[in-house]
C-alpha cells in the first residue's frame, strides 16, 4: 500500500509503540491546526510536521496507556451505539406517526365522535376549486386596476384525476379522506430568486436569503442563521416569504432533493434561494396538515419516482411534482391531525435533542480522555519502568548509525 501526498507518513522507532503514536495524534488536532498553513485548504509541511513535539513516556508506560484508553473508548462506544439506536428508533417512530396520521387512523376516535360535522372529500375538492377561481379572478382584478401592467394572470389548468391505477397502489382511506394530486390543493408556487455566491455575505446589510441547507429533512425551516443579499423592491415583493409559506427543494443531491419545510417564524423580509419552490395552499387545506404530509414515507415513496438525474445532481421538475397524490381531509380534522402531530413531533425532537447532547457529552468524554492519557494522568507510572531518558538516548544512537538515503531529484524528502 503507498500514499499520496496528501499523508505524513511516519514508523516508530524502537520502544515507541505505534498505538500510542496514534492515539497522541487523535488528540493533537488543535496543535496540528497551529502549524498549518493556507486558508481554503490547509497543509503541514514535511518539516512543520516533524518538528510537532511529542510527549514520550517509557515503553511500558505507553502500553498501559493504550490499553487504558482502549478499556474508556470500548465502554464510551458501547453507550454511543446505544444513543445512535435510539435516534434511529425516533426516526422510525417519527415515519410511523406521519403514516398512521395520514391515513386517518391518528384521528379514528374523533372522527366517531363528531361524524355529524365531517364533509365529504368531495365537497372540499369543490370548495378548493372554487376558491381557487376566486383567486384568479382577484389576481386578474388586480392587473386590470394596476394598468395591465406586467403578463396577464392565468387560468388554472386543472390535471386529470388519479386514474384507478395510481389509486389501486395507494393506502386506503377512511369515510370522508380522498386522495388529490397536489396541484388540486396548491394556490400558488414559484421559484425563487438566483443569487450566486459573490452576491451573498454572511452578515447585513442586505436582504436574509434561505438556502436549500436552511432546509432540513424532517420539515424544519431555519431562519435564524441566513446570508444576505441585495434585492430590488419588486423583487422583493414577488420573492417575500410569509408564515405558512413551504419550501420545496427542487434540485440538491439525488438523497436530498425533494426535501421540504414550513416557515414558521420570520425576523423581518425575507427572500429565498432559485433552489427552492415556494408553495401557498388554498384556504381549505392547513399548510402545517400539507407541509407534514411532505415529510412521510407515503409522499416521499411517490417523490422518489418523480426525481431525476444523478447521484451528485438531481432535480424535481414541476411536471412530475404537481401530479403526485396527497391525502386530505375535511378542515376541522386537518386541525387535529396537525394538532396531534405537532404535539407528539415536538416530545420526539426533545428526545432527539436530548440524544445529541449526550453524544456531544461522549465525544467531549473521549477528548478528556485523551487529554488525561497523554499529561500523565490516565495510568500510574512504574517504578520499573526505564525511564523514557534512556529509551530517547537508544533512538539518538539508532539513528547516527544509520547509513543516510540518497533520493532522486524527484524523490520527496520523509516526514
Amino acid at each position: 500500500m503507498t500514499t499520496n501526498q496528501g499523508f505524513k507518513s511516519l514508523v516508530p522507532a524502537d520502544g515507541v509503540f505505534n498505538e500510542y503514536i496514534y492515539y497522541y495524534f487523535k488528540s493533537a488536532k488543535q496543535l496540528a491546526e497551529s502549524v498549518a498553513t493556507g486558508t481554503t485548504f490547509k497543509e503541514i509541511s514535511g518539516s512543520a510536521f516533524s518538528k510537532m513535539p511529542v510527549p514520550l513516556p517509557p515503553t511500558a508506560e505507553q502500553h498501559r496507556i493504550v490499553a487504558k484508553i482502549e478499556e474508556l473508548f470500548s465502554e464510551l462506544d458501547q453507550g454511543v451505539a446505544s444513543l445512535n439506536t435510539a435516534r434511529e428508533q425516533l426516526k422510525v417512530y417519527r415515519q410511523s406517526l406521519l403514516k398512521n396520521a395520514f391515513e386517518g387512523k391518528l384521528t379514528a376516535i374523533w372522527r366517531a365522535a363528531h361524524a355529524d360535522q365531517l364533509e365529504t372529500a368531495a365537497v372540499l375538492q369543490q370548495r378548493i376549486a372554487s376558491e381557487r377561481q376566486t383567486r384568479y379572478q382577484q389576481q386578474l382584478a388586480d392587473w386590470q386596476t394596476a394598468g395591465q401592467t406586467g403578463p396577464k394572470p392565468k387560468p388554472h389548468k386543472p390535471l386529470p384525476p388519479l386514474t384507478a391505477e395510481e389509486l389501486a397502489e395507494l393506502p386506503e382511506l377512511p369515510a370522508g379522506w380522498g386522495w388529490l394530486r397536489i396541484d388540486e390543493v396548491v394556490a400558488e408556487s414559484l421559484i425563487g430568486l438566483d443569487r450566486g455566491a459573490k452576491d451573498q455575505t454572511p452578515e447585513a446589510p442586505g436582504i436574509p436569503y434561505v438556502k436549500m441547507n436552511n432546509v432540513s429533512m424532517d420539515g424544519h425551516v431555519f431562519t435564524n442563521k441566513l446570508v444576505y443579499i441585495q434585492a430590488t423592491s419588486a423583487e422583493l415583493n414577488k420573492f417575500a416569504l410569509e408564515e405558512g409559506d413551504i419550501l420545496f427543494n427542487t434540485r440538491n443531491s439525488r438523497e436530498l432533493v425533494g426535501k421540504s419545510g414550513i416557515v414558521r417564524k420570520l425576523l423581518g423580509p425575507t427572500v429565498y434561494n432559485n433552489n427552492l419552490m415556494r408553495i401557498r395552499v388554498s384556504q381549505s387545506v392547513d399548510p402545517l396538515f400539507l407541509s407534514l404530509q411532505m415529510t412521510g414515507g407515503n409522499f416521499k415513496k411517490a417523490l422518489e419516482r418523480a426525481k431525476k438525474g444523478t447521484t451528485n445532481v438531481a432535480a424535481v421538475y414541476a411536471k412530475d411534482f404537481f401530479p403526485l397524490p396527497v391525502a386530505v381531509a375535511c378542515s376541522n380534522e386537518q386541525k387535529q391531525v396537525v394538532d396531534i402531530l405537532e404535539s407528539k413531533l415536538s416530545e420526539a425532537d426533545q428526545l432527539d435533542q436530548t440524544l445529541a447532547t449526550a453524544l456531544q457529552q461522549a465525544d467531549a468524554l473521549r477528548q478528556s480522555i485523551l487529554k488525561k492519557a497523554f499529561s500523565g494522568q490516565l495510568v500510574e507510572q512504574g517504578k520499573n519502568d526505564e525511564p523514557a531518558t534512556a529509551l530517547l538516548e537508544r533512538i539518538r544512537a539508532a539513528r547516527c548509525t544509520e547509513k543516510p538515503v540518497r533520493r532522486g531529484r524527484s524523490a520527496r524528502s520523509p516526514a
